[in-house]
């Protein structure tokens, strides 16, 4: 049950992010750059988030996510290997016991076909960067 509610939380926080940039104007490689870009380093990387605190993820491309926290911490997660399709779907899966998402964790791009959505392609995680926004200048 509780793996359930774990993978329902983390396909709600994916779809969110894939609503929000269907959305916004500009090619595909325009909005990554455009996100990549954003924010920048903000202290030493973690290896683990709390999954209560996360409010929404955003798939830049296929190896770099950021989770927006409570109270807008962001954290970027760069994963040490490219995953394949996770640009392009732009959404994700999780299974964990734990309150926590940790570089040792392993997620799962969710597809979309036959009427519904289906695991693909399974990659592992990388550690948490601190990130914050870029100050204009």
């Amino acid at each position: 049950m509780k793996k359930r509610l774990l993978l329902a939380l983390a396909t709600t926080i994916a779809i969110g992010s894939v609503a929000t940039s269907a959305v916004s104007g500009g090619s595909v490689s325009e909005r990554r750059a455009k996100a990549l870009a954003a924010y920048e380093p903000s202290g030493e990387p973690v290896s683990c988030i709390t999954l209560s605190q996360v409010r929404s993820s955003n798939v830049i491309d296929d190896r770099t996510i950021d989770f927006k926290m409570a109270g807008g911490k962001v954290y970027r997660n760069t994963l040490p290997h490219s995953c394949p399709s996770l640009g392009f779907e732009e959404r994700f899966s999780h299974r964990t016991s734990l309150n926590q998402l940790c570089s040792v964790d392993t997620i799962r791009v969710l597809q979309s076909y036959g009427g519904g959505l289906h695991e693909g392609a399974g990659c592992g995680l990388g550690k948490f960067q601190p990130m914050q926004k870029v100050q204009s200048k």
